[in-house]
């Protein structure tokens, strides 16, 4: 019995500990998410100013409309990649936050 009991408080410490571990894990990758939103966000306002003061210095209708398919295909290449580089991001987020607690899952099994 008193074994037993041991044995969950030590399982209970495992699990608390991996908790901690994958908070931290889960913290970081939420940094690195959101440090990338930044900078992906400052990029098109950057991005979008520039193609408007290329619109209103646009000579003719044939170079505006030059200058907007531009925009629009940099800008749909430039969302496309993100949007992958995010999605990296928040599969590295998983599996790093669930890496503390791989081990615990055999444990549960052998202390029923």
């Amino acid at each position: 019995m008193v074994k037993n009991i041991d044995e969950m408080q030590q399982f209970g410490k495992d699990n608390m500990d991996a908790t901690m571990k994958s908070f931290g894990m889960f913290s970081k990758s939420m940094q690195a998410i959101a440090a990338e939103v930044a900078d992906y966000s400052k990029k098109v306002f950057e991005q979008s100013t520039a193609a408007t003061e290329k619109l209103i210095g646009a000579k003719s209708l044939d170079k505006a409309v030059e200058v907007q398919s531009d925009y629009v295909k940099t800008s749909y290449e430039g969302f496309v990649a993100e949007a992958t580089k995010l999605g990296e991001l928040y599969t590295a987020l998983a599996k790093e936050a669930y890496k503390p607690f791989e081990g615990q899952f055999g444990k549960m099994a052998s202390v029923k």
